[in-house]
């Protein structure tokens, strides 16, 4: 006989339930209340808050990155409020309320998932991401494959996205190697523009594009490579940082200042920032 038993996720969403939807209603609820009643919730427009939730975000990024759960719970309440306070003012314009907006993206998931809901096999990851790009290929109609990529992403997630999408749609590379070897010649072209490091005989212009084509690139084979290029380089960021802070407490617990320091004295702490052991949160 089949075990037809729920997995424990199942058990933990049918027990929470009811919490979740009585929480839910208690937001609205003090949402509500807040839009009639508090003089700065009352001025509120999708623009003014445009900003905020950008912020918000980038919060919700940090406690990720510090892997900070109770924080992160904060912050994403924070945005929770924001994506309601969005609805409530389209609302009130008449457009759409939170059900809308809910019921559309409930929609949007079992058509995009038809692996699950229909009879469409999808037997891997990259099988579920083509049939994504494929069905929203479809509900755009006469759009481009590229129209969906937000203008304003920033330009190392948006390389990626491109990417994604142009591959969704057959246009890729077929093997790793000829994406090294991409990587390889975009190299060379930057540096026959870069004047093979004379400055003074590069053209700024043509040395910047040569350069984009080569981030271009590099993130194309860190994508066949399976790794993330903005979590890689965020990665690094922090690494830098750590060994940066170290850096500076050790000159300061020696009396040094880090602007009388030569770059060879700051090095041998560079070292020994590098030998320490892993912080929490942070990599090698």
């Amino acid at each position: 006989m089949e075990n037809s038993a729920p997995a424990p996720t199942d058990l933990l969403t049918n027990v929470r339930r009811p919490a979740q939807l009585e929480a839910f209603g208690r937001l609205l609820d003090v949402l509500d209340r807040l839009r009639t009643e508090c003089p700065w919730d009352k001025k509120q427009t999708l623009q003014s808050l445009r900003h905020l939730t950008i912020e918000e975000t980038y919060e919700i990024s940090d406690a990720i990155l510090r892997d900070d759960l109770p924080d992160l719970k904060k912050e994403l309440g924070d945005v929770m409020l924001h994506l309601l306070f969005y609805a409530r003012i389209a609302a009130e314009k008449g457009a759409f309320d939170i059900a809308d907006v809910l019921n559309a993206q409930c929609e949007k998931l079992i058509s995009r998932h038809p692996h699950i809901y229909g009879n469409v096999r999808a037997d891997d990851e990259d099988a579920v991401k083509r049939n994504w790009e494929q069905l929203k290929l479809k509900e755009k109609g006469n759009k481009g494959v590229l129209s969906g990529v937000p203008t304003s992403l920033p330009a190392l997630v948006k390389a990626m996205r491109i990417q994604e999408k142009a591959r969704g749609a057959g246009f890729d590379w077929e093997q790793p190697e000829q994406v090294w070897q991409k990587v390889q010649e975009e190299l060379g072209e930057f540096g026959e523009e870069y004047g093979h490091g004379n400055p003074e005989k590069m053209q700024a212009e043509r040395a910047a594009d040569e350069f984009g084509d080569l981030l271009f690139s590099l993130v194309n084979f860190a994508r066949f490579a399976g790794i993330n290029p903005e979590e890689a380089l965020e990665r690094t960021n922090r690494k830098f940082i750590n060994r940066f802070q170290y850096l500076e407490s050790a000159a300061n617990t020696a009396g040094q200042r880090l602007a009388d320091l030569s770059l060879a004295e700051m090095d041998v702490y560079w070292e020994e920032a590098k030998r320490r052991p892993a912080q929490p949160n942070a990599p090698d």
